[in-house]
């Protein structure tokens, strides 16, 4: 079965960072494309980071752009999200998913359980 399972969350202060990873099982994982996204507390879904299957091409959501980087290693079947510069705002849980393009969309076929980053002084 497709497995997706988030580590690194924790607690930070403003400026600092973390690395979160994604441990994928299950399937072929160096042929899908994988995502990012949060969800703050009384707050929707938010897209975060997208990168393409081969690793080739990646894209930020406006408010993570040039603090936060993803990159995935094919080998360990890993999704990784650097994050730098943290804010109060960063808050949330973080979870990793499967992704496809369709109709220039992203979609979301398994999610991971995600896991808790909370930026605070």
């Amino acid at each position: 079965e497709v497995q997706l399972v988030e580590s690194g969350g924790g607690l930070v202060q403003p400026g600092g960072s973390l690395r979160l990873s994604c441990a994928a099982s299950g399937f072929t994982f160096d042929v899908y494309a994988m995502s990012w996204v949060r969800q703050a507390p009384g707050k929707g879904l938010e897209w975060v980071s997208h990168i393409s299957w081969d690793g080739g091409s990646t894209n930020y959501a406006e408010s993570v752009k040039g603090r936060f980087t993803i990159y995935k290693d094919n080998a360990k079947n890993t999704l990784y999200l650097q994050m730098n510069s943290l804010k109060s705002e960063d808050t949330a849980v973080y979870s990793c998913a499967r992704t496809g393009v369709v109709a220039g969309s992203y979609k979301y076929d398994y999610w991971g359980q995600g896991t808790q980053v909370t930026v605070s002084s």
